[in-house]
């Protein structure tokens, strides 16, 4: 708060003798209470005035100080209703120009400029505004108007002239108050607002010179000084400058208060270290200031996250180990000291904004036990001041975050229950208290809807009540379009697909020239749901003939490519973000990288799809997603079904993964993921890859806890069932399947329903129940026309139909979407006497050729097949020698 002058102080103590001594003198309170008002001390002054009306409540005058003193602290609605009272119990206030003044800055607040300044004109025409006077009301007592006040009807003037873009009548209304208050001590606030106004017109140099003009031994020398520092700041760039004004301050007078404001513009440049220090001396002139020591915990906070540690000297260390304990060793100190402080604010005073800053400091440390019980030990009163209200629902959201950070989801889905019951409360509050209020705490009402929908999106996978939440979320606040966006995701998940529409067509109306490109992009995946695949296509198009180098943008119409069956058109996409960035940068871009090893991944080149997403995971961005697929490559190199065996007589099993296996262990550990579940599935799939039974039955306690968790999550059901296959139990396995094939298909879990539908294949075509197979081959076809294996189970079906030429056919797509890749594949050594799965498929193509007398065709395949595989079993006697023959005949 502002230092209490010394006339001020000796006021307050004459007042406090009179009413000691005479209880019941009203004018004596009301003097109290604006003694109280002016000093800082505003919940004074309002219980103070509430006193006298209680004693008298046709006191018109105590009407009007507590709507001045309400609306100084924002709370407009409440001071308009003491306007109505006063003006109810002494109709002649409407002469009084503190009625106006007060109307008129609550019509400035709601957006009446016009109506408040045609108000502020009629208080310039009262007696005694414009010059200093007095009258008598009808009882024969002589009112008079305060300076102060007659001041600040001029300066609300001239800023609402401004706020109406009249800068000529503001000017006009400025030289008026220079001549009205020429040597008086306003005069100095007519040249700081001068000064403002100079700065709106951009005339800085004038700003400048008349906030100079103010000497150390005139009022107003501080504001003045703060006024010239914003502009240092703002407008010069200048922090030396800036600083400089309050290190003046400082010099004049070394109180708390102006080494508060120094500190303040220390941290507001990023310079904690001295703000720290300026903070601690102030201190120690008054050890029992809880304001100080807060901002000391805050600034000691900053100073960790913006220097941490001296990156250079860290560096010298080649041993990372030791760089970690250095780095833990510096930021436990600061920490702790940080810790200290907040603590000892805390008992030197109650006030719970140091106790919410202990706790949030106490959470970023994991020290969840002890952040826990300081935000229990919190006052409590949600019917008490709206304050306090406010106060509750930021305790609860500390704990919802605690709860979450600390694994206990039903205690954080309680907590974000209970702060979306309080925030309503508060909210009804504040439209009746304080409207201008009003946005922000919407905003966190929203807010916490939003983290409830989350919650239940990823913990509980109801799909449905995070939609609702959502709903009201927008409800709060219907211009958030991330809320819009993310209501749109989950309606394409549910495949309500129309109402996902909707939600993208209102973004892209809300935004400037339709430009939104996740709404863009999300368009696209609606009409690629509806099966209008050229259309959604042309939407990424458009996107990227904007913007080459958007590489989200251009993952996803890779993703979209595939599964439209057109990934040969990849290529020229990628070469126009390479002409975009230059060649010489794009080596270094990691999304260009991601986007890269996508295509080589997709296009069944393992080995250079991990190089390129290598390379893209040292980027934050694209990190979590590069990580991913490398260890699902390392997993599955050939992109077999894992668990499928009707093709394990032809293939052979032979294939060495210890290797593979342990670097997908080895990344898991680098793995960082918001998503709790994701980490556990790929440990789960680990121990499925390696085929043997008891890491099958540790991998299916694995998905049975995930499954537990989170209902209907198919990776988790798939991994079920892969565990099932591998301990023989298919009836088990087939049935976690059959649910999968139930449920709705999304984008985000793709190929896992893709994995599911082969897997269930592989078991129906292993029982011979080739009908039941092909729908669902069909269905994998349906999502993803480059599904390779999905044409192979099609043509191995076909040849045990003995439809040889539907069957040449099949084996024709699944070889032209494996992009006719070389028969070795795979990330480590493959042993020689393996036959692998991409030949085979060949000598099937081949043997499939002769079959329907395409002999030509069958000795073209043969012949690529023996350039990479020269002693493939049988294949020149059982194919090229039959073919040969064949066209001699």
């Amino acid at each position: 708060g502002q230092v209490v002058v010394q006339q001020l102080a000796r006021a307050k103590q004459l007042l406090s003798n009179i009413t000691n001594l005479v209880p019941g003198l009203l004018t004596a309170r009301y003097l109290s209470a604006r003694v109280l008002f002016l000093s800082g001390d505003a919940l004074g002054a309002i219980s103070m005035l509430q006193h006298c009306l209680k004693q008298d409540s046709t006191y018109g005058e105590a009407h009007l100080l507590l709507a001045q003193v309400y609306q100084h602290n924002g709370n407009h609605s409440e001071a308009s209703q003491c306007l109505e009272a006063a003006l109810s119990y002494d109709f002649e206030l409407r002469e009084h120009p503190l009625y106006h003044l007060i109307k008129a800055i609550s019509l400035k607040e709601s957006g009446q400029t016009k109506e408040s300044i045609q108000t502020l004109k009629m208080a310039l025409a009262l007696p005694g505004v414009k010059r200093p006077s007095s009258s008598l009301n009808k009882q024969g007592v002589r009112k008079e108007i305060a300076t102060s006040d007659r001041m600040s009807i001029f300066l609300e003037l001239v800023e609402a002239h401004t706020a109406n873009n009249e800068q000529h009548e503001a000017a006009k209304v400025m030289q008026d108050a220079m001549i009205a208050f020429q040597g008086t001590p306003e005069e100095m606030r007519v040249k700081i607002a001068n000064a403002e106004l100079a700065v709106t017109r951009g005339d800085i140099e004038q700003a400048l010179s008349s906030l100079n003009s103010i000497t150390p031994d005139q009022p107003f020398y501080a504001q003045a000084k703060e006024k010239m520092a914003h502009i240092y700041l703002h407008h010069r760039k200048d922090k030396k400058l800036f600083t400089s004004c309050y290190r003046e301050l400082v010099k004049l007078d070394p109180s708390p208060h102006a080494c508060l404001l120094l500190g303040d513009a220390y941290m507001s440049i990023q310079e904690p270290e001295k703000a720290i220090e300026v903070y601690e001396k102030a201190l120690k002139k008054n050890p029992s200031d809880t304001i100080l020591a807060s901002k000391i915990g805050q600034a000691l906070i900053k100073t960790h996250d913006f220097k941490k540690v001296n990156i250079s000297f860290l560096l010298a260390f080649n041993n990372t180990t030791i760089r970690k304990l250095l780095y833990y060793s510096y930021s436990h100190t600061i920490c702790i000291q940080a810790i200290t402080y907040y603590e000892t604010a805390l008992k030197n005073g109650k006030r719970n904004s140091m106790r919410y800053e202990l706790a949030e400091l106490l959470i970023q440390l994991e020290n969840y036990d002890k952040a826990e019980r300081v935000l229990l030990q919190a006052s409590r009163d949600e019917e008490g001041e709206l304050e306090t209200a406010m106060n509750e629902t930021r305790r609860l959201m500390l704990l919802a975050t605690l709860y979450e950070k600390s694994g206990r989801h039903s205690d954080e889905l309680d907590a974000l229950t209970q702060a979306r019951d309080t925030q309503a409360r508060v909210l009804k509050r504040v439209q009746m208290e304080r409207k201008a209020a009003a946005p922000p705490q919407a905003a966190l009402a929203a807010s916490i809807c939003a983290k409830m929908a989350q919650h239940c999106q990823l913990h509980e996978n109801d799909t449905q009540q995070a939609i609702k939440y959502y709903k009201e979320a927008l409800v709060y606040d219907r211009d958030d379009t991330k809320l819009m966006l993310d209501l749109a995701r989950l309606y394409l998940s549910a495949g309500d697909l129309d109402s996902c529409q909707q939600n993208c067509m209102a973004v892209l109306r809300q935004s400037n020239n339709n430009n939104n490109d996740q709404a863009s992009m999300m368009m696209a995946d609606v009409m690629f749901n509806k099966k209008q695949y050229n259309d959604a296509i042309y939407h990424y198009e458009q996107l990227l003939s904007a913007r080459p180098n958007n590489y989200e943008a251009l993952a996803r119409l890779i993703v979209l490519l595939r599964r439209g069956g057109r990934l040969r058109d990849t290529p020229k996409y990628l070469e126009l973000a390479k002409v975009r960035v230059g060649e010489s940068k794009v080596e270094l871009d990691a999304g260009y990288q991601y986007c890269n090893g996508l295509y080589q991944w997709y296009c069944g080149k393992a080995n250079a799809a991990v190089e390129m997403f290598n390379l893209a995971r040292c980027d934050s961005d694209w990190s979590e997603k590069s990580l991913e697929n490398m260890i699902r490559i390392c997993l599955n190199p050939d992109k077999s079904t894992v668990g499928g065996e009707a093709f394990e007589n032809v293939q052979g099993s032979g294939k060495d993964d210890t290797n593979s296996l342990s670097t997908a262990e080895r990344l898991i550990k680098e793995f960082k993921t918001s998503d709790p579940f994701k980490v556990q599935m790929l440990d789960g799939l680990v121990l499925v890859a390696t085929k043997h039974k008891p890491h099958a039955e540790r991998a299916l306690a694995i998905f049975l806890e995930i499954a537990q968790k989170k209902n209907n999550y198919v990776p988790a059901i798939l991994g079920m069932a892969v565990s099932y296959v591998i301990m023989k139990q298919t009836p088990k396995a087939r049935n976690q399947l059959k649910r999968i094939v139930k449920m709705q298909w999304t984008a985000e879990e793709a190929d896992e329903f893709e994995h599911a539908w082969l897997l269930l294949a592989d078991l129906y075509i292993q029982a011979s129940k080739y009908d039941m197979a092909l729908e669902l081959l069909k269905k994998c076809l349906e999502h993803n026309q480059s599904c390779c294996k999905a044409y192979e189970y099609s043509g191995f079906i076909c040849e045990k139909q003995l439809a040889y030429k539907d069957a040449a056919s099949h084996y024709e797509k699944a070889w032209e979407f494996s992009n006719h890749s070389s028969a070795v594949i795979g990330l480590f050594l493959i042993i020689f006497q393996c036959v692998c799965c991409k030949t085979a498929l060949r000598y099937k193509l081949a043997f499939n050729y002769l079959k329907a007398k395409r002999n030509s065709d069958a000795i073209d395949i043969a012949h690529q097949v023996l350039a990479t595989n020269p002693n493939y079993p049988r294949l020149k006697k059982d194919i090229l020698d039959k073919a040969r023959a064949s066209i001699r005949i």
